[in-house]
């Protein structure tokens, strides 16, 4: 059976919600395949963001699904590249790779999402944020560890009830086709062995 680890993050700054949990809570409501999944919040916070994903890469997944929100992003994003670099400017690991690209089959997820109806891209990497740190870290945790996990980062757009009332628009995608993302994304890997 394949295992993965999906993980989330929480709310942070003006967000109260975030797009990613409400699409994960969404997807282990009624998501009812074969996979093991094991699911995660994580913090809007570096030291405990590392802390946490080297405990969880501990447990050798065969993947991990990294979910972020991306406001103003009229579309799902797949993060082809994390990079060992802060929104400051500093290194997130000394003496670690420059980067890491994804190793799994992001043209087939692509794909597979298009085909769905579920409008997605593939971006050469995710930013210098958490969402950025989570895909670099959870490669880099895997190859320090020797785990097979192989990783991935999905950023999702705003929920509409995210977008509701704002002064400014956003572009938003409905939370049962984000969490449908991620069963498409999921059932995928576990199917090509990516």
């Amino acid at each position: 059976m394949t295992r993965i680890l999906l993980t989330a993050f929480e709310p942070y700054d003006r967000w109260k919600e975030n797009s990613s949990w409400l699409a994960l809570v969404d997807f282990t409501s009624w998501y009812e395949g074969e996979l093991d999944i094991t699911t995660r919040r994580y913090p809007v916070d570096l030291s405990k963001l590392k802390e946490m994903l080297e405990s969880d890469l501990r447990e050798d997944f065969d993947y991990a699904i990294h979910l972020g929100q991306a406001p103003g992003s009229p579309l799902i994003k797949l993060e082809a590249v994390g990079l060992n670099l802060r929104t400051n400017g500093e290194i997130l690991v000394s003496g670690g790779l420059m980067a890491y690209r994804t190793n799994v089959d992001l043209d087939g997820c692509l794909q597979r999402l298009i085909s769905a109806g579920i409008p997605t891209q593939i971006s050469h990497h995710a930013g210098t944020y958490l969402c950025n740190a989570a895909l670099y870290l959870s490669q880099y945790f895997a190859e320090l560890l020797g785990r097979r996990t192989q990783s991935v980062f999905v950023h999702l757009p705003l929920a509409p009830r995210q977008v509701a009332g704002q002064e400014s628009p956003f572009a938003s995608m409905s939370t049962p086709m984000q969490s449908a993302a991620i069963a498409v994304i999921a059932e995928h890997l576990a199917q090509s062995g990516s």
